[in-house]
Parts: C-alpha cells; structure tokens; sequence
C-alpha cells in the first residue's frame, strides 16, 4: 500500500483547546481541560439486569462486545439476534475527579462532541442538559454543580422508541415513509430523529440503532472567554491578482462587560502577519472575523485536486491577547484555493452546464460515494480511513461524495482528504425521505448545521454542500404515493428544511463554495421552478442518479448523457475469504438463508444472476461450496465490466454535444466501502479489501485512456486525457483470436493531437471491415488498444469485446502457474499461462493487502504483477493461499 504524506504536527493542535487566561491580579491561572474519554465508565440497561465496562468513544454494542456479553454482532444473523439492544435505554456513568480548587473558576462547562443520540445528563444527580441530535456539538454549564469529585450519568433512551414517540406526536399529518422495505429488516420512523439514517438499516447495511458516547467528551474550566472555533477561508482577488484570508473566531465570553483585545494573524511561510483591535461581547457565541492581505512578495502555491498539482497547506497561528498575560493561541491549516460550480448556457444544447472550476481551471471529477466504513463508528479508526482514502487516490480518483444518510465524517477523514487531494461532495444529513419541520426540529437543525459548517469549512477537499440525497427526486416522482390534495403541504416543508433553514444557515457561515438543495437536482432550474423540479432526472442540468439492473448494462445507449453522474452502480458479492469470517460452514451456499438474509436489496440475489447471466455462464459446479465461490467471482466480473462501460461513457461524453446531451463533467460511480461483509455496490469490501471493480476503476479513472464502444455497426474509439497539456499520440490497435497468444492483426493510427482536457474520436472503422480484415468473428476474437508516445505505452491497455463471453467460441481453458519472489516489503508474483486469460483473479484468502494489478485480460504467456501486504507475511504463507483464476475455470 502506497504511505500517505505525513501529517504536519500542527495538525495536533486542532485537537487542542485554546482558552482565556484568568484575568486578575497576581500570578496567570490557566484554565483546565479534563478529558473523560477512555476506560473508566461504565453501562447497564434500563433495568440494571446487564452491564459492563465501557470505553469512550463508543456504543452500548462496542462495550457489550468487549465483555463478552454478545458475539461479534456481524455473525451471521446477529443484527437480528441484537435487536434487543437498541430497544433497551442504556446509562453510561462513571466518577471522575477534578483539582481541590476547582470552585474558583467562574465557567465550568461539560463539552460533548457527540451524543449518539437521545439522552439526559447528570452530574452529581443534578440534570445539566438533555440531547436529541447525534450531529451537535453540546455545551452544558455544570459550573454550580462541579466539585471536586464527581459522578456523571447519560442516561440514553432508544432511538427506536424515540423515533416512533416523535412520529406519533407528529399528529397532523404523516411524514413518510414510515418504516424501510421488508427485505431490509430495519426500524421505522428514522426520519424523526437527528440520527445517523443508515443506522436503522440500508439497502446495503444492517440494522444497529446505537447508543453512546461516539465522540469526545471533556471538562473546560476558564473565567472569561474560550474560543470554540476558529475557521480560515481564503479568498482571491481576480482583479488585483491578490490573495487573503478571512479568519473568523467564535468565543463564549463569561466576562460581564465587553472585552477589548488585539488579534494577531501570523502565516510566517508567507512572511504574512497582521494586528487587530477587536472587542468581543459577552455572549455565548461572539464572533471576531478579520481580514488578512497576504504578502504580495510570497510565493502562493495552490491546493489542487489529486492528478493536477499539489497539495500545499500553510500553518496559520491566531492569537488574541487581552494583556501581555491573558491570551488565546490556535494554529489551523490553510490552503489556497477557488471553487466554483458553473451553470450556465450550452452552445447547441438546451439547458446549463454543471461542472466544477478549480483555480480557474475545469475538472472531470473521478470518484465513488463514501457511506459510514462501520456500523459502530469507534471501530472507524485512522488506519480505516488511511486506508481506504489512500485507496481512492490510488485508483485515480479525485472526488468523493460524503453521503447523507451516514455521518459527517471525522475531523481524521477531512485532514486525509485535503493532504491526498480528495475533492468532498459533502451532503447534509438527510435521504430517501421527508422529514418533519416543527420548531423544534427546525432548532435541532440550526444547531446541527451551524456546528458542522463552522467545524469543516476551513478544509479546501470540500468543494460543495448539498442538502439531501434523492429528496428533491422523491417529492418529483412522488415516492411515497402523496395524494395530490397534499402536495402543496410536502413541498412548503421541503422548501422550509433546505432552503428557509439550511441555504439561510449555509449564506450566513460560508460563501466560499457552492449549496446545491439535493442530488440529483437541476440546480439552478430547480431554484427556477421554486426548488423541486418537474424532473430533477433532467440530463440537460445538474446531476443525476441513474440504476438499471434489468437492462443489458453493456448497451451505452440506455445510459443518460447527463451533465454529471453523482451515482450509478451494480451489486455484487465480496469475496468468500471475506463472508467466511462471519459464516458458518452450512451458510456456504448461493441460495443459503445467510446469503438471503445478507441481502438488503429487493430480489437482489436473483438481479445478480439475471445482469451475470447477460453476458457470462453461470457456475455448473456441482459442489455447493465450489459453486458459491464461482458465483461471488462471477458477480464481481459482471460488476467490473457493468461500471466500465458506464464510466467509460461518462468520461468520452465529457467534450461533445449529441443530440442536446453531453458535456459530461463528472463521474462518482456508488459506492466505495461497505458498511460490513454483504452484497453491496462497493469496489472495496468491509476490511479493506479491493474488490475486482476497485482495481477496474484504477485504469477506467486513469489519467490518459483511450475507449471504444460500437455505434450503428461501427467501432469507434475515443482517447481522453486529463492531464493540462496537449499530446501527440498514435492509437495501436491489435484483434486476437481467443485460441491463440500472437495478434491477428496490428494497426496503427497515423499521429494525431489529444487535446488537454479533453476527449475526442481517434479511430473509426465498420466492425464487419475489422473482422475481414482479421479474419475474425465476434465470437472468437477480441480488440486491444492503447495510446502510445514516442513508441512509450502511455496509459492502460484497454479492449473491447466483441461478443458475450459465454458466445465465446475457442476460447480455451488456460493453465496459469505462479511464481512468488520476496522483494522488500512486497512480494513479485510471475504469472505464466498456456492460452489466452480473461478476468484473471488472484486471492490470497485471509492475508490482508493489495496486488499491483488484478482482474486483468492476459494476453502475453508471462506478466508480472505484485503484493502489498498490511500484515507480515512470508512465500511459504502466499504459495500456500494463492489461487489463481480466469473466467473459463468458472464454466
């Protein structure tokens, strides 16, 4: 696995607190963090009948799990068996201890970065505060309460029960949908509570309703004020060709009278600082936001997507003085950089464009959808999301998009992206249905949004908020069987959550990047048409979501020429090393009652095989096991080759105009990570592990490619190119017979400009003139190409198939042997096979890591590729796991 850049250790500062010094006379006091987070608490359920030591952050399940109270709750049918847990109310309590002189302090405040989700708080059995929003920040004053040792409970209530109280005070009309379909055996009524959605189940995921203490929680202890955030946002001037940045600082000021103080601004890489007078109101949130010129002597590098520049970051300190002895210190990241989302008219072609301008510069952005890498987000760690981010930018992605039926991601998973280059899509958190807009939940909102915009919006990888997925959609196409005397209703509370409320709160906090109110959406002609568009499937503005599992996903005909593809996707299985872990041997079978309880999806297990058996045959082992190894191989070939020549669509669409529709922008194919071992639309499975499409998307996503496709009986390919400067190429094009390692027949182009940015048709020929020429038919050949400078392959080798593989005449059972070699910390693997491979597979069961390539077409007798393990490993350990196959071993 390739090393992610190491953090810079200013990065550790903004895990730090940065509070007031006691103004009085005499020696400075210091004010005092005191973190609870750790082991020392404990849980028990309503009753008292369980409990066990818990740790913080964590869930009442991660706890229960760590006693030995309750198996791995992935196990087999476990989210069913566990049901109980998230139906009882469970306490976390603990006693902590606090210096003798802790009465001295004007301000004693108890800080809870995250409360998972409804719950009561008591220290010393005074009640403090309540919760009822998983996405807040809360701040309870327990200043009259605190002693020096003290006993602090959150007494937690069910989610589920919650959620159905709120729905059934709900009275004056239903807010749907009520509860999920059957085939997800999820919890109802999740839109009625601020809650991570997907907790009550997905189409993808389990349901574990959770509860605990997920994120930080503390004790801060100052007398007159204390900085709660701090954010930068750096702006250029197009006209003076200059940049600087807006610093804003939000403090709770305990001081009864103004406060009058000076801000110092220091960016010392850039030879930048600059003092400010400020005076500061005694509130809970007064703001101080100030305007630094950066040194028109220093050099800016910008921050640029991965595959188009670096990512430079400055260290920024902030310090705001009240006397020589009483002050504030903070250092964030900043990073230099301009977004813009462009909407406007296209020559031949109704409707607007929807593209992304970065400095000035348009970018195709290549990438997947994130959704929560765990159920219990403790067990979300930073190698996870090391990992998994280091994934992405490794198979040449540049975008993805943070989805809203999970969480707002850790501060770990923001500092990831902006270090790799990884654009965010960051969606609010609401999805797949309508939600309530009572003044209560409309202040829970408030707060939610407020909070998470003033906590990220200093981080350039974010790109663009959006306010919900596939709301817009589901009001449009009346999802939810609205009667049409009721429509009006459904749309003013649409209108009032993401625009009145959300928009308003996005205008006020940042202006720096763009707000969007769902996805898909017409963007500005859903504003115009008073923000739910008739068809927000519009291919002529804005995104679009679009799956078809039914139709022969190989016909690109069928596929929307859309102005940006934010999700498309198939299922398939992971691996069996993967299911194994979670199984039992008497699951090990396609139509077993585990595969089917895995699968959330309506039908899914049947929709696998129909889109496999499109195009390949299905397994006729006889042995159970054998035939459900096959078949997870089978689903993964067929999701690979489904989400290529969708992709690839996308990309070779991105400069042309065919028939009004084109200038395709953007392609985030769903998803990326799955939640746990399961069916699911990933290209990497729960673990880490790449599936066959990951290491698919690693050339479909590469920076120069040429693709092909047929139109009308002719073969016609497309070079694309990402990079910013224009290319000579050739175009090499050979057709091999499946029987036979040498080409047929080799042509090449005559040299020709790629354009930068650009794709454009390098090659044309009718399919019939190619075959003659081979002397081929469809059923026993197939096409390579691949662009070439200055005789140096640049970009993957890409085909095209002619046929179905399962009408693949001569297409012959190949011997493939492996060699291992140790070379430093990885391992070389030398393939050597009798007859042409296709979809050559290498597993090596349960040893976690990574192969240099996989799921390839092997046309040569010898190709070398490699393993990155994660763990120590040795030959004797890889020879022994290592088994290799190609699609004709399945038949």
């Amino acid at each position: 696995m390739a090393a992610v850049p190491p953090r810079p250790g200013s990065r550790l500062l903004l895990l730090l607190l940065a509070v007031c010094l006691r103004a009085e006379a005499g020696p400075a006091h210091r004010p005092e963090v005191h973190s609870l987070r750790g082991n020392g608490w404990k849980i028990r359920n309503g009753n008292g009948s369980v409990s066990a030591a818990a740790t913080v952050p964590g869930s009442a399940h991660s706890a229960l799990l760590g006693a030995g109270t309750i198996q791995d709750p992935y196990y087999r049918f476990n989210d069913d068996a566990y049901r109980w847990i998230a139906l009882d109310n469970w306490t976390y309590s603990r006693i902590f201890t606090l210096p003798s002189d802790v009465s001295k302090w004007k301000r004693v405040n108890l800080v809870c970065d995250g409360l998972d989700t409804v719950a009561t708080i008591l220290i010393n059995n005074i009640t403090v505060g309540t919760s009822n929003n998983m996405f807040s920040r809360y701040t309870f004053d327990a200043t009259d309460v605190i002693r020096e040792r003290n006993f602090i409970e959150v007494r937690f209530l069910s989610a589920v029960l919650y959620a159905a109280q709120q729905s059934a005070q709900h009275s004056k009309y239903p807010v749907p949908p009520a509860c999920p379909p059957v085939q997800q055996r999820g919890e109802c009524h999740v839109n009625f509570i601020r809650k991570e959605q997907c907790s009550f189940s997905w189409d993808w995921g389990p349901s574990f309703p959770t509860q605990g203490i997920w994120k930080d929680i503390r004790i801060e202890m100052y007398d007159i004020c204390h900085l709660t955030y701090l954010t930068a946002t750096t702006i250029y001037d197009e006209k003076t060709r200059t940049w600087s940045v807006e610093a804003e600082s939000f403090f709770d000021v305990v001081f009864p009278k103004p406060i009058e103080g000076e801000l110092m601004v220091n960016i010392p890489t850039l030879q930048t600082q600059q003092l400010y007078k400020i005076i500061l109101e005694n509130r809970e949130d007064s703001r101080s936001k100030v305007k630094l010129d950066i040194n028109q002597d220093a050099s800016v590098d910008l921050w640029w997507p991965n595959g188009h520049g670096n990512q430079t970051g400055y260290n920024m300190t902030v310090t705001f003085t009240i006397s020589r002895e009483h002050y504030i210190e903070k250092s964030i990241m900043i990073y230099f950089r301009t977004v813009e989302l462009i909407q406007e008219p296209v020559s031949g072609s109704p409707g607007l464009s929807f593209y992304f301008k970065i400095n000035g510069v348009p970018i195709f952005l290549k990438g997947s959808n994130w959704i929560p890498a765990d159920a219990f987000l403790d067990r979300v760690t930073f190698d996870v999301l090391q990992n998994l981010l280091q994934s992405a930018v490794d198979a040449n992605m540049n975008a993805l998009r943070v989805w809203g039926g999970g969480v707002y991601e850790q501060d770990e998973f923001y500092n990831l992206c902006d270090e790799l280059g990884i654009m965010i899509w960051q969606d609010f958190m609401f999805a797949c249905a309508l939600y309530p807009t009572d003044q209560s939940y409309l202040d829970s909102v408030k707060a939610e949004i407020t909070h998470q915009i003033r906590r990220l919006k200093s981080h350039p990888s974010i790109i663009i908020w959006s306010g919900n997925n596939e709301n817009e959609a589901a009001l449009a196409l009346n999802w939810f069987g609205i009667p049409p005397t009721s429509t009006t209703l459904y749309l003013n509370d649409y209108v009032q959550l993401y625009v009145n409320t959300i928009r308003e709160i996005v205008l006020k906090e940042d202006r720096s990047r763009p707000y969007i109110t769902s996805s898909p959406t017409n963007g500005a002609e859903s504003v115009q048409e008073k923000w739910v568009a008739n068809n927000p499937y519009d291919v002529h503005y804005g995104d679009v979501h679009y799956y078809n599992y039914i139709a022969d996903c190989w016909d690109w005909t069928l596929y929307p020429k859309t102005r940006f593809a934010s999700e498309y996707g198939f299922q398939s299985w992971p691996s069996f090393s993967t299911l194994e872990t979670v199984s039992s041997p008497e699951d090990w079978y396609y139509n077993s009652p585990f595969m089917d309880h895995r699968q959330h999806q309506k039908a899914g297990n049947k929709i696998l095989l129909h889109q496999t058996q499109l195009h390949f045959n299905l397994s006729h082992a006889k042995n159970p096991l054998q035939n459900l190894k096959d078949t997870l191989y089978l689903t993964q070939v067929m999701q690979s080759q489904c989400i290529k020549a969708q992709t690839e669509f996308y990309r070779r669409s991105q400069s042309e105009i065919i028939n009004g529709q084109g200038l395709t922008m953007g392609a985030l194919y769903w998803q990326l990570n799955d939640i746990w071992q399961a069916p699911s639309w990933a290209s990497i499975e729960y673990g880490g592990k790449w599936k066959m499409l990951h290491y698919f998307a690693q050339k479909f996503f590469a920076p120069v490619l040429p693709v092909a496709f047929e139109d009308r009986g002719t073969l016609l390919i497309y070079g694309i190119s990402d990079l910013p400067t224009d290319l000579k190429l050739i175009l090499q094009v050979k057709v091999y017979k499946w029987n036979l390692m040498e080409p047929v027949c080799v042509d090449a182009t005559e040299p020709f400009i790629l354009k930068a940015k650009s794709s454009a048709p390098v090659y044309k020929e009718v399919t019939d003139n190619l075959l003659r020429r081979c002397g081929c038919c469809r059923s026993n050949c197939v096409a390579t190409f691949n662009l070439e400078d200055n005789d140096q392959q640049l970009g993957p080798m890409n085909y095209y198939l002619l046929s179905s593989l399962k009408d693949a005449q001569i297409l012959r059972k190949p011997q493939i042997n492996a060699t291992i070699s140790e070379q430093g910390e990885m391992y070389r693997i030398t393939l050597r096979t009798s007859s042409i491979a296709p979809y050559v597979w290498l597993d090596v069961g349960n040893i976690p890591g990574r192969f240099g390539d996989n799921g390839f077409l092997m046309l040569e007798e010898t190709k070398l590729t490699t393993f990155h393990p994660w763990r120590p490993t040795s030959i004797s350990e890889l020879k022994q796991s290592l088994r290799v196959q190609s699609l004709p071993d399945v038949y």
